[in-house]
Formats: structure tokens, C-alpha cells, sequence
């Protein structure tokens, strides 16, 4: 449906929309009295507003240039990128905006470079959009809808989708049903043409102004055939990509040929080419979402690997594409694995042949009328292996030297916000928007899951020279734990298994605005829809939220993924490798419980009882970490029920990108031994025969029991360790890097994309 209005706005709309800013600011500021839980409701009725009449986007625009200007005036940076946000948000659906508007914007971003990070960082990449913008009027608009849509043409062909993950343990079937079904109802469902009908209208409106006569092109634009409704439509595509691919652009040049093409097409409504002027705005469209429970740890891999191999057979493949398979995840490797990197191999090829962990991951289901002895044949895998080609091993090698923003290894100052200029990397075709909706469980899944795609990337690449992944965290509580929190009326309670989210709450006032204050909302919205059954497609709160926090949200921070090698007290039971990013927890059977059923989510317990011959002796061997990144080995014994080791800072003045180990009540510590380490490489075992229970991440389907040691430090980036591999061959030490390596990213971190990044 498109909203019309007149072009001038009423006083009183103006008025309207300056009320809603002010309350978004007040409460931005603390001192709005409204339910903290409803915080993100007041940005949300804006851009609602804005939908339902986009022509006011141009108001909303002035409004906000004037809110930012005194914000600079006042040094108040609070408001800065929040309402640099805003503004952009309402740039890249308004239909028209005068030139010295523009300038204002623009010169604003500019001043911003001179700040500190992250305002010189978001204010560089909003310039270089505000110029894009102000050259190639439309622009923005059109390449969001062609990508998010996956709109197939020539001139633009990158491609967007976002991709929901939630954690089955927090959500119930009716839950996780409703939420599904509010993504569907509210997911785009029209046709491609509808797309392509506004994308020329919009890039009409924006370009030629007063002089399009929007109503009267949308009209002769649905009488006209598909055929020659595509045609325009590759006509407006080529025109705006060449004006913005221009240095500079030929903005006179550009308008031209819009009004040629805008007057052939109205010339049958208009004989005597005189326009009415009328404009009207057209509602930028939800991206394609999909709605997925994580149920299996490589469906992550499946999906992205659905998603590109989708789009591309969609568009020009050779003739034997139809017998294309997609490939199978290859199993993770370890560093033995790693050497053999020649072409010769003694493989059979028969699966048979092959031991349990070099199985593939993903097979066919056996079909039902399938006896044990046929499922029991020897079966020939498909494919050979082969040596990764020079273009891949660039693709991983190029891919490897841009992740520049993990910290160093050793380093402790977390690292946050994109860098380099806009632009500067070469943008895939393929852009996969992650969104994970849980706590610290499926975070902790997640760095699982990139852990492992990394490495299978390593080996043979197959999405890396195509895909780039962006991530996203919406947090979300139990409905039990949301419904205690709102009884104490406070946003902290149930935070101990939302650590992280807590920590991007703390450093980005506007992820704690609009998105952290979902993690109770969400729930009560599911809740009421699964009991209700009423669609609420008119008012897709979520969606809508998704939508603005994928596009918008585009400064990372980044946090270590742990390695942790598990050794058992079963001699003849392999060491396990798994990771870890917010939590690692070591428990005495003896002195704890577990809580496993379904009720309880299956967190951990701590009895009461404890006595002073409850424990084991540890020995711990550490490197301690310190602000001067000089690591000193240290190690002591002691005598504990238990620890834990925590990777997010849980206050403001302890902002280290480093693991905080806590020892339990009553352990015996030497004297001079502080009561908590702080390290980034630690190993513990037990004297006695004692054996342990390690938990990852507060998660209980990740609990490893009768464990003798652990050995954890940060995961290295498998590309580092391939071409380090590679170039020990030819250096006498290993222990150097050498070559390429020396620029390489060791650490492998993963990035959460917030609104701002790190505010100090």
C-alpha cells in the first residue's frame, strides 16, 4: 500500500515528530517515565510514523540536523550517534531532500572526524554515504531494496539475507511457532515487479523532485507489460550505478537522463509534458528474514550454504549446473591433519573405510524401506579430494589479513568498530546477516559454529571468496526469568546468563535502548500471539526491530573465542577440543548438582553444604596478564570446591579482553595468592583422583564429566595456522612468523555488530 501526502507538511506534523525525538533523547538521558521494559517503543512509533506518511522523512531530516547541531554545540555526545542513526535511517527512505540540506548533513559527518572513536568512525561512513546519496540521489534506496530482495539484475548484483537462530532450550514449541509465524506474516510477499515499480518511482522522486508526478508514473507504470516494465527498470539500475560509480559524478548528466526516461514513460498521460509536482513517499520494505531453532550444531553451514548456491542458480550456470551437489562440511581438523597438504592421497574412498571422526557431517537420511544389510554395503563417497586451488588459498589468505580486529595475542584492550575506510575492502556478493535470539547459551553455539566454519574454510574454501557474515545478538530470558524480573522491577535480574548483552548494554546506550530491552519483551509478545492466534502483521514490532538493528547496526565488538583442550581420567578416552566465549565452569562432583531437567534450563547449582573436605587439590599454571602485555608464568595449588572463568567484564572499570578466574567460597588459598587470576592462557588439573565436571558457556547440553585437566587459551585463526604451517617448511624456526604471517590476524575473535561500538 503507498502512503500519499502532500508535499508541504502541516505545522502541526512537524511538531509531532519534535515531540517524539525529545522523548527518544529523554530517554536516552534517564529521565523519561516510561517502564524501563518498554524502552526501543518510542524509536519504533517514530519510524511508524514515518512509514505510514514517508513523505515527512525530509522533516524528519531538518528536524534532526538541528538536534545534532546543538548536541555539538552543548558537547553533549550522548545524542550523537543515536540521532546520527535516525537521521540516516530517514535519509534512505525520504523521497526528496534539497541540496543545502545535504550540505548540512554532510558537513556535520565531516566535524565529526576530529573525535575520538567511534564518532569519527560512524561519522566516516555516514559522509561517505551522505555523498554518495547527495551525488546519485536514490541510491541508497535502490541498492538496499535490490540486495535485501535479491532482486536479480546486471549492474547491482550483491545479495542479502537475514538469517534467525534461536535456542530451543529457552523457547517452547507455541512460542517458537508464534514467533515464526509473526517473521512470516510479516516478511515481504509480493512480487519482484511490485519491487522494480518502486525503485523507479522512488529514484524518480528522489532525483527529478517537484518535477515527478509520482501518482501519474506509478499509475502508467502498472498499465505497462512486464516486459517493458523490466526494461525501465534495468534503464534506472544502469543510470544510477554508472552516476555512483563515477569519481565525483555528473549530477546534471545523471537528472537528464531520469527526465528522458520519466518523460517517455508519462508522455501517453501528459502529451504537453507539463508535471503536477506531486510526490508521495513508498515504505522501504522488511529484508527477506528466515526463522530457524538451532537444533544441530552445523546448521549454520547448511544454511549459508543453501543461501548462496540458491541465488546462484537463479542466475546464469552452465549447462551441467543441474548435476551441481553442494559439498559436505569436511570434519574439523587438528594440527596433524594440517600437514597433509599434498595432492597424493591413500584414501579408498569408501566411507567404510573411513574412522568415526573423519565421517562426513552432513549425510543423507537412509530411506525408510531401506534393510540394516543395504545401509550396511560399502558406499563410494562422491568427489575427490583435491588441493586447494591458488585463487582459493588467496580468497582465505585475503580474507584472513582484512579480519584486523581481533587484539593482539596478549593484548588486553578490547577492540571495537569497523576499520579501514568504507569501502575499502572488496565487498562480496553474498551478505549473511546472522541474528541469534537467546542468551549467553547460543552465543556460545554460535563461536562453536564460526569456529568450525573457519576451519572448514581453511581446508577447502567454499564460502569465503563469496560470503561475508555479519552478527547480530538479540538477548533473550526465560519467560520465568522475565516474569521474576519484572516483579522486582529491575533489568538485571536473570542477567547472570546475559553477560554479554549486559556488557553491549553498557557500552552502547543504543543497543541497551533498542535492543537489550527485548530480552523481556520478546517472550510476553510470543506469549500473548501463541494465545491469541491473531496474526499482528499491521504492527510487526519484531520484525521491525530485526530490520533497523541488521541495517544500522554495523559497528562490531569484538570478543576472544577460548580454546579449551579437555583430557579425561579415562586413559583410553580422546582429548576433546571445544570453545567457550563468555563462561568455563569447574566443579567437584562431590560439592555440586545439576540441574538438567527442561524447568530449570539446566543451570548449575551449588549445594550449600559445604564442608572443609569437600574439594580436591588443583594444581594451576597460568601466564598472568597485565595492562603492560608482559606475561609472567606463575602457578600455584590450592584446594577448592571449584571456579570459574569469565571472559565479559562484569563492571566499567574492568574492561580487559581477558579471562577473570573466581575461585569458590572456602577454598584454601596460599597466602599472597590473590583470591582472583587474570590470564588469557591457563592450565588446571588435580593432584588427586579426583576427577572434575567442566561446563561451557552455562550451558548444559555442554558439560563434559570425569575430566583430569583443561588447557585453555585464545582459538588462533586456522588461515594463520595453514600458512604458518606452510612457511615453517621453508624457515628454520617455527617459532617466528615469516613471509604473509607477520600481518595475519593470530586470534580468531567473534564480532557482535552493535549501533556504535565501544562509547568510553
Amino acid at each position: 500500500m503507498v502512503s500519499k501526502a502532500n508535499p508541504e507538511v502541516t505545522g502541526a506534523m512537524e511538531s509531532d515528530l519534535l515531540r517524539s525525538v525529545h522523548a527518544i533523547l529523554l530517554e536516552l538521558d534517564g529521565h523519561h517515565t516510561a517502564s524501563q521494559f518498554n524502552r526501543g517503543m518510542l524509536r519504533w512509533t517514530l519510524h511508524k510514523k514515518i512509514e505510514r506518511n514517508p513523505a515527512n522523512n525530509s522533516t524528519l531530516v531538518k528536524i534532526v540536523v538541528k538536534e545534532l547541531e546543538r548536541a555539538e554545540r552543548s558537547d553533549n555526545k550522548l545524542h550523537i550517534i543515536p540521532l546520527l542513526h535516525t537521521l540516516m535511517y530517514a535519509i534512505v527512505q525520504a523521497v526528496y531532500i534539497p541540496d543545502d540540506l545535504y550540505k548540512r548533513v554532510y558537513e556535520f559527518c565531516k566535524r565529526l572526524l576530529t573525535l575520538p572513536q567511534p564518532y569519527c568512525t560512524v561519522g566516516l561512513s555516514h559522509a561517505v554515504r551522505v555523498k554518495s546519496e547527495r551525488l546519485t540521489p536514490g541510491v541508497l534506496y535502490q541498492r538496499m531494496v535490490l540486495s535485501e530482495q535479491n532482486i536479480k539484475n546486471e549492474q547491482y548484483q550483491y545479495h542479502e539475507k537475514v538469517f534467525v537462530f534461536a535456542d530451543p532450550a529457552l523457547l517452547s514449541m507455541e512460542m517458537s511457532a508464534a514467533l515464526s509465524s509473526e517473521i512470516e506474516s510479516a516478511s515481504p510477499c509480493r512480487s519482484h515487479m511490485s519491487y522494480m515499480c518502486d525503485v523507479i518511482v522512488h529514484t524518480m522522486q528522489a532525483a527529478l523532485g517537484d518535477s515527478c508526478d509520482a501518482p501519474t508514473l506509478e499509475r502508467m507504470l502498472k498499465a505497462k507489460g512486464q516486459d517493458t516494465i523490466e526494461l525501465y527498470f534495468r534503464e534506472v539500475v544502469a543510470t544510477v550505478e554508472v552516476c555512483a560509480e563515477e569519481a565525483g559524478g555528473n549530477h546534471s548528466l545523471y537528472t537528464g537522463k531520469l527526465q528522458q526516461l520519466y518523460t517517455t514513460i508519462v508522455s501517453s498521460a501528459n502529451p504537453d509534458g507539463q508535471s503536477s509536482g506531486t510526490l508521495f513517499g513508498i515504505p522501504l520494505p522488511n529484508p527477506e528474514i528466515s526463522f530457524h531453532l538451532w537444533r544441530e550444531d552445523d546448521l549454520l553451514w547448511k544454511e549459508l550454504a543453501k543461501f548462496t548456491r540458491s541465488v546462484s542458480s537463479s542466475e546464469v550456470l552452465s549447462s551441467d549446473s543441474a548435476s551441481f551437489e553442494m559439498p559436505d562440511p569436511v570434519s574439523d581438523f587438528t594440527s596433524s591433519e594440517l600437514l597433509r597438504l599434498s595432492i597424493l592421497s591413500t584414501d579408498s574412498g569408501i566411507e567404510r573405510d573411513l574412522p568415526p571422526s573423519e565421517l562426513p557431517a552432513v549425510s543423507e537420511e537412509p530411506s525408510a524401506g531401506r534393510s540394516e544389510q543395504e545401509q550396511g554395503r560399502l558406499v563410494r563417497r562422491g568427489g575427490i579430494k583435491m588441493k586447494p586451488s591458488v585463487s582459493d588459498g588467496m580468497a582465505l589468505l585475503q580474507d584472513t589479513l582484512e579480519e584486523t580486529g581481533a587484539s593482539p595475542l596478549g593484548k588486553l584492550q578490547r577492540r571495537a568498530g569497523s576499520h579501514g575506510l568504507p569501502g575499502s575492502r572488496q565487498q562480496k556478493l553474498y551478505t549473511a546477516r546472522i541474528v541469534v535470539l537467546g542468551d549467553d547459551r547460543i552465543v556460545g553455539r554460535l563461536a562453536k559454529a564460526y569456529y568450525s566454519l573457519r576451519k572448514r574454510e581453511a581446508r577447502r574454501p567454499f564460502l569465503t571468496q563469496k560470503l561475508s557474515l555479519q552478527f547480530y545478538y538479540i538477548p533473550v530470558t526465560h519467560e520465568e526469568q522475565s516474569s521474576s524480573s519484572t516483579k522486582e522491577n529491575t533489568p538485571t535480574a536473570g542477567s547472570h546468563l546475559c553477560q554479554l548483552a549486559a556488557y553491549l548494554g553498557r557500552v552502547d546506550p543504543w543497543y541497551e535502548n533498542n535492543i537489550r530491552s527485548l530480552c523481556h519483551m520478546i517472550p510476553k509478545l510470543a506469549k500473548m500471539k501463541s494465545c491469541s492466534g491473531k496474526s499482528s502483521e499491521a504492527n510487526p514490532f519484531l520484525v521491525d526491530v530485526i530490520s533497523y538493528y541488521v541495517r544500522m547496526g554495523l559497528q562490531p565488538v569484538y570478543f576472544c573465542i577460548y580454546s579449551v583442550k579437555i583430557a579425561f581420567t579415562c586413559l583410553t578416552k580422546e582429548h576433546v577440543e571445544d570453545v567457550f566465549v563468555t563462561q568455563l565452569q569447574i566443579d567437584i562432583p562431590e560439592c555440586m548438582s545439576f540441574s538438567g531437567t527442561m524447568k530449570g534450563k539446566g543451570t548449575l547449582t551449588r549445594k550449600k553444604n559445604f564442608t572443609e573436605n569437600c574439594g580436591a587439590m588443583m594444581t594451576i599454571s597460568y601466564k598472568k596478564a597485565s595492562l603492560s602485555n608482559r606475561e609472567v608464568e606463575k602457578g600455584l595449588s590450592l584446594q577448592t570446591s571449584g571456579l570459574v572463568m569469565r571472559a565479559i567484564p562484569s563492571c566499567e572499570t574492568e574492561d580487559l579482553d581477558c579471562l577473570i578466574v573466581s575461585f569458590s567460597e572456602g577454598s584454601k588459598v596460599k597466602a599472597g595468592v590473590d583470591g582472583k587470576i587474570r590470564t588469557c592462557n591457563i592450565k588446571i588439573g588435580t593432584l588427586e583422583q579426583k576427577p572434575f565436571t567442566v561446563c561451557l558457556d552455562q550451558d548444559y547440553r555442554r558439560i563434559f564429566k570425569n575430566v583430569a585437566s583443561i588447557e585453555v587459551s585464545p582459538c588462533l585463526e586456522p588461515g594463520y595456522c595453514i600458512q604458518k604451517m606452510r612457511n615453517s617448511r621453508f624457515s628454520a624456526c617455527d617459532q617466528e612468523d615469516v613471509g604473509l604471517t607477520k600481518y595475519m590476524s593470530k586470534a580468531l575473535p567473534l564480532p557482535i555488530n552493535t549501533f556504535a561500538g565501544i562509547i568510553q
